[in-house]
């Protein structure tokens, strides 16, 4: 178990260390051009590269609400859930403080947003809480169902780290606008520690949509898309 948690942890770490930091230190430079695509992109990888490094040890969930959805899937024990958990925003946790120290190296520096998830005034397009939960939830629900079907046993080996890395990709493409994208309570708690916005504040949102949206995907995977039992 100890493998396992580790494995979480520092894939947790990865996610937010590589996705945020290229929001937070190299998307606040205009003229390095990576936008808005070239952050989604950096989420893609961070999961896409993790899963392969260390998917085969933990699961490689590097996300709470994906780990409740392996759960209601019946990929992981309930037991491991909290365990998972702790680990998961303990890595989020250290990853955002790693990067806390090396963006206020920069004379000039303020934490702002620091790449944190929000609605109405937190919002990149200004978007409402109503926006912010429905598009948390609907994608990830998506996520989990991409998720549990690239990795069934139906699927072809080796491919399923890709696809998810694909998938958290287009989800950030989809949703920087109206949330600056979470699908994952770790990365959001982790960095909304220091910003200096609302973001604590609204962090429940975070917490409560992607988890409602892991149920939903896992619950829809197995009663509508599943082929049989083996294949979860």
């Amino acid at each position: 178990m100890s493998k396992r948690l580790a494995a979480e942890f520092f894939g947790t770490f990865w996610l937010v260390f590589g996705g945020c930091g290229s929001a937070v230190l190299a998307a606040a430079f205009p003229e390095l051009g990576i936008g808005f695509a070239g952050v989604a992109l950096a989420f893609g990888l961070t999961v896409l590269t993790m899963a392969y490094a260390v998917g085969s040890i933990s699961g490689g969930h590097f996300n709470p609400a994906v780990s409740l959805g392996m759960a209601v899937g019946g990929r992981l024990d309930w037991k491991d859930l909290v365990p998972y958990w702790i680990a998961q925003v303990l890595g989020a946790i250290l990853a955002a403080a790693a990067l806390y120290a090396i963006a206020s190296g920069k004379a000039d520096w303020t934490p702002g947003g620091f790449a944190t998830n929000g609605y109405g005034a937190l919002s990149p397009g200004g978007y409402a809480l109503s926006s912010a939960l429905m598009i948390e939830t609907i994608l990830t629900a998506g996520f989990i169902i991409v998720i549990l079907g690239s990795t069934s046993k139906i699927a072809p080996a080796g491919f399923g780290p890709l696809a998810i890395g694909l998938c958290l990709t287009l989800i950030h493409l989809i949703s920087i606008p109206v949330t600056n994208t979470s699908v994952n309570p770790a990365r959001s708690t982790g960095v909304a520690l220091f910003a200096e916005t609302a973001a604590l504040g609204q962090l429940w949102v975070f917490w409560v949509a992607p988890l409602v949206g892991a149920a939903i995907g896992a619950l829809i995977w197995r009663g509508l898309l599943a082929p049989h039992e083996g294949a979860l």
